[in-house]
């Protein structure tokens, strides 16, 4: 199997961060995005090179793989399952007399030239393993799904494709950004009859709404004439879903917070069940002042 530098592919180098690989993929993908480059075969081919390194080295626990073991990091488990519990293989000793073989036990560290070797012992031309075919779970897959705030306020069904295959999911109301769901028997194929693997699916929200989230509640600043927050009054506001009546009080200060309890995000499972709405009053200072405006402001500061 050939190699592929998924750093070189991602134009980065190996001790990049998250956001250097985050920050790469993203420039590289709108270069090379098939809407952008309609019928241009090498462009396609890059697009897909640009996201295979992406789901490789985006994902911590894959980029560890890859890291250890190169080209072979989709059978990683497998490799440290034989050093953990020690395989045998029969290996013919160059050079002995008589063609004897030699056992050699898979142990400790593995060299390259070991990965290759105990690679094809496992998955070539149907060897054996102590006396009998291994089987192997298939690779799990890792895909990334990217949703807004808005689509998550609700239960909603989505179909995605992975690998050739249409997965028809439903996306309960309430999932967090960065949170991973496991769908059963959605990855590879297992070797030799085993098990297929499973598919993992990162959410990724993003928000361009005005509100704040953190958790299950949502926050969110609220200009307030100075003239209300000093006589107090009502004020109608935006909530995430609908209008809300807030009762201001006199004397309301610059970065009161008012609770609207039950306004906030859908809790992730628990159907009926909301967050709070936290809003969080800014003063406006009136600019431009007339003269009689002026006046009248001098007259109050000095009943003050």
């Amino acid at each position: 199997m050939e190699f592929i530098d998924y750093y070189k592919i991602l134009g980065v180098d190996k001790k990049a961060t998250e956001a250097d690989i985050k920050k790469a993929y993203r420039k590289l993908a709108r270069k090379y995005h098939p809407d952008l480059n309609p019928n241009d075969k090498k462009a396609e081919q890059k697009f897909k090179e640009i996201n295979e390194a992406n789901e490789v080295l985006s994902h911590a626990e894959n980029r560890k793989k890859y890291d250890t073991y190169g080209k072979d990091w989709k059978h990683a488990e497998e490799f440290e399952k034989a050093k953990q519990q020690g395989y045998y293989r029969d290996r013919s000793s160059r050079g002995q007399s008589g063609g004897q073989s030699q056992r050699q036990t898979y142990s400790g560290h593995f060299s390259e030239e070991d990965f290759s070797d105990f690679f094809s012992s496992m998955f070539g031309g149907g060897r054996s393993f102590r006396g009998r075919s291994a089987t192997f779970r298939g690779q799990d897959f890792q895909a990334d799904l990217h949703l807004s705030l808005n689509d998550v306020y609700h239960t909603h069904k989505r179909t995605l494709t992975v690998d050739g295959k249409n997965i028809r999911l439903t996306i309960p109301a309430g999932v967090r950004d960065g949170q991973t769901i496991k769908i059963k028997g959605y990855g590879g194929e297992g070797v030799n009859g085993g098990p297929k693997g499973d598919l993992h699916i990162r959410f990724q929200i993003d928000n361009s709404t005005e509100f704040k989230r953190d958790g299950n509640n949502l926050f969110k600043t609220v200009d307030l004439d100075m003239y209300k927050a000093v006589l107090g009054g009502e004020l109608v506001i935006n909530t995430f879903e609908g209008k809300a009546k807030l009762k201001v009080k006199e004397g309301t200060q610059n970065g009161t917070q008012v609770k609207l309890k039950g306004k906030g995000f859908p809790v992730y499972k628990k159907e009926g069940q909301f967050g709070d709405l936290i809003i969080t009053y800014r003063i406006k200072i009136p600019e431009n002042l007339s003269s009689k405006e002026k006046e009248l402001f001098n007259e109050l500061s000095k009943l003050r």
